[in-house]
């Protein structure tokens, strides 16, 4: 095996590692909470999961597996929302998938089906939450007053306005009959787990699924504040926020049997990385999992760090997470690609062939940007000979960056990362690597 394909198969391998610390099968099972059991270990209540997000389908079997195993007598019941193309088959909770990040009617309908599934729960009953990123767009049902037609404008122009996603979320909290808390609300009296596997920086539990079951900091006066800054032109959903009730607050009775846990996020995901990134010889620089902005703008960033850190002799990984993002002009229709795929681009750009510096970038959905399709890829991967190898291949990355279609010019070259769905979602994961991979020992 070449330097090269060594190095290729290291950065793969760190992705692959990344992954595996937030699979809800190895993240979950610790922090599942036993059924409504009696003193003699019969069951006395209803065991109902409601299920949400990308990792929902994932999240829900390995409840089911656990129960199965652990509790076997326990019933139960529920239902997992999440996107196309993730859906799992499941022995007792009812799978629904819905579109991301602009919701519709599927999400809509699977989104009253939960809120009706919770309204029937009694104080001897037990919900269990599964959250995961994702939730927000998914969990979609309208405060009476706003149409599914204008949340979808709204999802779009918040979207295209390069909005950080705390600012969406607010919005989306105050519109919403499910999320801020709301779900907490309608689940009451029974007791309430929240488990979630966080997508967003921070892991806010408010933030993460746009929190249906903890309090909600945020209020109406902030949400209209965030339709102002960002230019929203939508006079149903400045009415609607003026009409719509304030979301619970802490303090709030309906928190009263409420517990919340984190279980996975990119954190977790990074610190595996890190750890076979040591194993194979290198020095190791977190950024940390809540890196967000311009996904050309941190690459620049991270190419001058990288290019430094070069100069120094070190044989380091610089490894990163959060969000990155994409503005488009409001005439631009954009080419293929997402985030990741742009970082990447605009990192072999910024790098411009420097030797011995290899890169991958990837949203750990499996999903970046495109279509939002099962297909599309999750990102891709640079090399000190990315650039030479383009112009070979007739390919401008600075032209392909000014049309947004960073997918193209990756797909063409070959270094697209493509691993389908993932089944769960820790947002984005970075790693440059600077120095040729030498495997460790045996």
């Amino acid at each position: 095996m070449t330097d090269a394909q060594s190095t290729r198969a290291l950065l793969l391998a760190l992705h692959d590692r990344a992954l595996s610390a937030a699979r809800p099968d190895v993240c979950l099972a610790g922090h599942l909470p036993p059924p409504p059991l009696a003193p003699r270990g019969h069951p006395t209540g209803r065991l109902v999961i409601f299920a949400i997000g990308k990792a929902a389908a994932s999240m829900a079997l390995a409840a089911e597996n656990y129960y199965a195993t652990v509790f076997p007598e326990t019933r139960l019941e529920g239902l997992a929302l999440t996107r196309y193309g993730h859906a799992l088959p499941l022995r007792h909770i009812e799978v629904m998938q819905a579109a991301h990040p602009v919701p519709d009617a599927a999400g809509m309908a699977a989104s009253a089906r939960l809120l009706a599934l919770a309204q029937t729960l009694t104080a001897h009953d037990l919900a269990l939450v599964l959250l995961s990123g994702g939730g927000s767009a998914l969990a979609t049902l309208p405060v009476p007053g706003l149409s599914l037609a204008t949340k979808q404008s709204l999802t779009r122009a918040l979207l295209a306005s390069g909005a950080p996603i705390a600012d969406i979320n607010c919005l989306r909290k105050h519109l919403s009959m499910i999320k801020g808390g709301w779900l907490a609300r309608a689940i009451t009296p029974a007791h309430l787990v929240t488990l979630a596997i966080s997508d967003v920086a921070g892991d806010a539990p408010s933030t993460i699924a746009s929190g249906p079951t903890v309090p909600d900091p945020t209020t109406k006066a902030d949400a209209r504040a965030i339709y102002t800054r960002w230019q929203i032109d939508l006079p149903e959903v400045a009415a609607t926020l003026e009409a719509a009730p304030e979301t619970p607050k802490p303090g709030d009775p309906c928190f009263a049997h409420a517990q919340y846990r984190l279980v996975g996020s990119g954190q977790m995901a990074l610190a595996a990385a890190a750890s076979l990134a040591r194993a194979h010889g290198y020095e190791t620089l977190v950024l940390g999992d809540a890196l967000e902005g311009e996904a050309r703008d941190l690459a620049t960033s991270h190419a001058a760090l990288a290019l430094s850190l070069k100069a120094q002799g070190k044989r380091i990984a610089i490894l990163s997470g959060g969000e990155a993002g994409v503005t488009f002009a409001s005439n631009q229709r954009p080419g293929a690609g997402g985030p990741n795929q742009e970082y990447a681009l605009s990192l072999a750009r910024a790098l411009q062939g420097a030797s011995d510096i290899s890169a991958l970038a990837a949203d750990t959905d499996g999903i970046d940007g495109g279509s939002g399709a099962a297909h599309d890829p999750a990102g891709a991967m640079i090399f000190p000979d990315t650039l030479a190898r383009a112009t070979k291949h007739g390919l401008d990355a600075r032209i392909s960056l000014s049309r947004h279609d960073s997918g193209t010019f990756f797909k063409l070259m070959g270094d697209l990362l493509q691993t389908g769905p993932s089944y769960t979602n820790v947002n984005d994961f970075r790693v440059i690597l600077i120095g040729n991979d030498r495997p460790p020992r045996s």
